[in-house]
């Protein structure tokens, strides 16, 4: 498939692609679009190279079948990160002593305030790992090795448990 062809190929398939996005996409996931549509049409390109379209159904109808495929398989990756951050926030959270000794915030809005006063080098690290992102994605988002991901990480969450202990969560 040249090119041209496949130039031709998106721009006469895009609307059914986008009404199986908008159809089967969680509206949570809205802002990954683009990454849904590229993966659709990598995955009908090597398919169509390879010659594996068998033409049992139309082109369109097996190309819907992929973008619906894709949201589905997007909105599994998406659900399993947010539980694994969810996991690892407290359900139930402990009340936390403030600085003027009060019992006010939760433990999960009171860890957010404390990764916001981390340097911004060990703060975006954290809350990457936090997303579920591994080391070696996280060393390319940042373009660091992934040591530094490892040791910033390991500082992060050192600083967090010594500004916590100083407010005297014992948690």
């Amino acid at each position: 498939m040249t090119e041209k062809e496949f130039t031709k190929f998106v721009n006469d398939t895009k609307g059914v692609v986008l009404g199986a996005i908008q159809k089967y996409l969680n509206a949570e996931n809205a802002s990954s679009i683009d990454d849904v549509v590229q993966e659709i049409y990598i995955r009908a390109y090597k398919a169509l190279s390879k010659k594996k379209f068998r033409s049992e159904s139309s082109i369109t109808t097996w190309l819907y079948t992929i973008a619906k495929n894709e949201c589905f398989r997007l909105n599994e990756k998406m659900e399993k990160e947010r539980a694994k951050v969810e996991e690892m926030t407290p359900q139930t959270p402990e009340p936390v002593k403030n600085d003027e000794g009060g019992w006010a915030k939760e433990t999960t809005q009171y860890f957010k305030e404390l990764i916001k006063k981390l340097p911004d080098k060990y703060r975006e690290v954290i809350e990457l790992d936090i997303l579920g992102y591994r080391d070696k994605q996280i060393a390319q988002m940042l373009n660091i090795s992934p040591g530094t991901v490892k040791s910033r990480n390991s500082r992060a969450r050192d600083m967090i448990r010594q500004l916590a202990a100083q407010d005297g969560y014992n948690g």
